[in-house]
């Protein structure tokens, strides 16, 4: 399949911001003016779909009501990019009411990660559409340490020219949105190298566990010939990890991957470098396959946007890693 790459966002440009899973609702007044002042700092004009308010008793709304903003954002011609409201547990119930054909004829930036993970792979396995694991309209609320997050933001979505990924300096894994001022950064030490090597290939995964969902089903991408971006939240225990990433072995395109960069773990997770080096390296189909770990996305802020369809360039070594996003 042709893959397909969005244009560029410019100042002017309208965002539409969409809930597939939990709702707007949710959202404080706080976190959702800070978002907006950080669009408006952007120069970007924000929309909201017609439903992002609504609420149930899963803090999210039905179906229909998901999939019409869904497809009004990417119909309308002046919407330029759309984002997720947040995370959630349900956006795959949207996967087989999606008209692809409206997403292909409709190209444009689709940004979220977590829960969006469902979608980022599937618009790109059914369309060739590349757009973007990265912050959501959630994510653009916090007041403070969001420098490195909206740098990789802007490099990715304003930008054509190549991003060489580098580690933050700090890093946090606090309620942020529970108290804006009480922050508790930690001292990033930088990448996990496990396996050294070099690799390019195509862009795919985000969220592991997610990811996971689209298995056996039309919407799961081809992995040949990928660089495969894993991540997972505080629920994933070691051994969690360990079957998850196990199940993506077992595909059988899993043989045609290039390399894993796996994001950090939050603290509650409890997979330690030395557990996760245990785990990659009882896994004989990672024997020869370059593996970098504890990079800058997920669930722990600061986060890198990526291309899922994108392509990069990784050169791991113990003494001076490079990963390089070579067309986005």
């Amino acid at each position: 399949m042709e893959k397909i790459y969005p244009k560029k966002l410019k100042a002017g440009d309208e965002v539409r911001v969409i809930a597939p899973a939990k709702s707007m609702a949710i959202l404080s007044e706080e976190t959702k003016e800070m978002a907006n002042r950080r669009f408006s700092d952007l120069g970007l004009k924000l929309g909201f779909g017609e439903h992002v308010e609504e609420i149930d008793e899963f803090g999210s709304t039905t179906i229909a009501a998901r999939i019409e903003d869904f497809h009004q954002a990417f119909s309308d011609p002046q919407v330029k990019a759309i984002i997720t409201v947040i995370g959630g547990f349900n956006s795959n119930q949207l996967l087989r009411y999606i008209d692809w054909e409206l997403v292909r004829r409709n190209p444009k930036i689709f940004c979220g990660f977590s829960d969006t993970t469902a979608l980022n792979n599937a618009i790109f396995a059914k369309t060739g559409l590349v757009n973007y694991s990265g912050p959501h309209y959630s994510s653009f609320g916090q007041k403070l340490y969001f420098d490195y997050t909206l740098d990789y933001f802007k490099r990715c979505l304003f930008s054509e020219e190549p991003v060489v990924v580098s580690p933050s300096e700090e890093w946090s894994d606090d309620l942020w949105y529970k108290d804006q001022g009480d922050r508790h950064l930690i001292r990033n030490s930088g990448w996990l190298v496990v396996n050294e090597g070099k690799a390019e290939g195509t862009a795919l995964g985000a969220n592991l566990c997610t990811f996971n969902l689209l298995q056996g089903t039309e919407y799961l991408p081809n992995l040949k010939g990928a660089v495969l971006f894993l991540e997972d939240d505080e629920e994933s225990k070691p051994h969690h990890f360990d079957r998850d990433l196990q199940s993506v072995l077992h595909l059988p395109s899993f043989s045609g991957v290039k390399g894993l960069v796996v994001g950090r773990f939050q603290k509650a997770s409890e997979v330690s470098d030395e557990k996760l080096i245990k785990i990659i390296k009882t896994k004989q189909e990672l024997k020869n396959i370059l593996v970098i770990a504890n990079v800058d996305f997920g669930h722990t802020d600061p986060k890198i946007t990526f291309p899922v369809g994108g392509e990069v360039s990784m050169e791991v070594n113990s003494s001076d890693p490079k990963i390089t996003i070579i067309k986005h």
